[in-house]
């Protein structure tokens, strides 16, 4: 197959495995205007206690030094925006409802590895939100979209509900040219309505953020937070519900993502009295697993009490 033809292959069968959107960029060294920049936020410290971040640079910076002989950059999108969406409870972050992420985007890319190598010589590693991968910045250079004020990636009339994923391979492939527009224009609704001022036009101070503090942080909240908590337990999502952009958005097709039946019905007191067994019942195969239980109800104590 030619590069252009072998590139429509993978386009195509992308789709057919539910993906979204799907391009395709060169693998080479980030520029040093963006190595700058996320050196410069790492310094300040603004990632938090998110140690991983700083750890292999060289890795994240250059994808032939995390995949050897790398020369293509797949990237795609998966859907997750729930079917059902609750207000008036206790919030886990819409990503969260479905079983984890990581497993069913890797597991596709997987697949997709599979068919490439029907029809070429290829060898490949696919990457989920798991890796020192600069996955954003990877989307936008394969012109899936752009990276909007509120730091996630934007794609043009579907919005932000989605995961990202990359399939790093050795093979030659056409390339698709970066997502060099942005529409956010003069909106600023992702820095009002974020609940701790972690979004601004400063940029974006993790340590701030409720999506951080309710996953990535072990230590006890800080004091107050819980007045700004509203009802999240598990992340936030105000960036992304304010959005204007998400009026596209459209349910995930993904059965994976279904929320169970039992999850959907907890109210306020089954969350104040989760049990460590039925923790586990309802966040098996789940990304909340991250947090864990105790994690989770020091969140739910500050959240509702």
């Amino acid at each position: 197959m030619l590069p252009h033809e072998l590139s429509q292959f993978i386009k195509t069968e992308a789709i057919s495995l539910g993906f979204a959107v799907c391009g395709i960029t060169k693998a080479e060294p980030l520029p040093s205007d963006i190595t700058s920049f996320v050196d410069d936020w790492l310094d300040k410290g603004m990632h938090g206690a998110m140690s991983y971040m700083e750890r292999n640079r060289d890795k994240r910076y250059n994808p032939a030094l995390l995949v050897p002989e790398c020369c293509s950059i797949i990237c795609v999108a998966l859907n997750y925006y729930p079917s059902v969406i609750q207000e008036d409870t206790p919030h886990l972050s819409r990503y969260a409802l479905g079983n984890d992420y990581h497993k069913i985007v890797k597991d596709k890319l997987y697949l997709l590895l599979q068919k490439m190598s029907s029809v070429v010589k290829v060898n490949g590693r696919p990457f989920c939100d798991s890796a020192p991968v600069m996955e954003r910045y990877w989307a936008k250079q394969s012109g899936l979209g752009w990276i909007g004020k509120n730091h996630q990636l934007i794609i043009p009339k579907a919005g932000t509900h989605f995961f990202l994923g990359e399939l790093f391979v050795d093979v030659e492939l056409e390339y698709d040219k970066p997502f060099e527009k942005e529409f956010c224009g003069n909106c600023d609704a992702c820095f009002r309505n974020c609940p701790t001022g972690a979004l601004s036009v400063d940029g974006f101070d993790a340590r701030r953020c409720l999506s951080y503090l309710t996953i990535e942080h072990r230590e006890e909240l800080p004091d107050g937070i819980g007045k700004k908590m509203g009802n999240c337990i598990y992340g936030c999502d105000k960036c992304h519900s304010c959005c204007p952009h998400n009026r596209f958005a459209l349910p995930s097709l993904e059965p994976s993502f279904v929320p169970k039946r039992e999850l959907l019905d907890m109210q306020g007191n089954d969350w104040k009295n989760l049990s460590k067994d039925k923790y586990k019942e309802l966040f098996r195969d789940s990304a909340v697993e991250r947090c864990g239980y105790e994690q989770l109800m020091r969140n739910i104590k500050s959240a509702i009490e």
